[in-house]
């Protein structure tokens, strides 16, 4: 008997690892000599807030929902979402605070980063690759992005990241 590759692992499971691998690759070619730690999530975002701060940004972080542990592509995306955000926010936005909002739902996660700064049709994109980075990321993994100017002023960055089913959970029949 033989067994597909699609028996074993979903797509899903296969991207999540490739995703995972890219990253990690991206990382070891940028510090090759560099300690070996754990990847950023969004344990880290007080610390990554506080950083902003000492550049000149006040950030509000509030969560939702119920925080629990994320798949490790899940959460580091996440994480370099609102990070790559808030290094906009400093470069772009001309103000002193911003909010992040990190939303644990039951079949998705949700990260918003909001700023009231001065008004800028298309940030981030004529210097490097922050927004579209941020959309590859959120692609991978089955998500949607928004980024964009508000209508009220000030910029708006939104990803919905879907999760996968918990372990153990029945799924229903179709």
């Amino acid at each position: 008997m033989t067994t597909s590759w699609s028996a074993v692992f979903s797509i899903s499971d296969i991207r999540r690892t490739l995703v995972a691998l890219r990253q990690a690759d991206l990382g070891a070619a940028a510090s090759r000599h560099a300690p070996l730690a754990p990847s950023p999530g969004l344990a880290d975002i007080e610390r990554l807030a506080a950083a902003t701060a000492d550049a000149g940004v006040r950030v509000d972080v509030r969560r939702s929902g119920e925080q629990r542990p994320l798949p490790a592509d899940v959460d580091l995306s996440a994480y370099r979402i609102v990070q790559e955000a808030l290094t906009n926010v400093v470069r772009h936005a001309g103000t002193g605070r911003c909010r992040v909002a990190i939303d644990y739902g039951d079949e998705e996660l949700s990260v918003e980063v909001v700023d009231d700064g001065r008004r800028v049709t298309d940030r981030g994109s004529a210097h490097g690759f922050g927004i579209v980075g941020m959309r590859e990321r959120v692609g991978l993994l089955h998500g949607h992005l928004s980024a964009g100017p508000r209508p009220e002023g000030g910029f708006r960055v939104a990803a919905r990241l879907p999760l996968p089913d918990p372990v153990g959970v029945p799924v229903e029949a179709r």
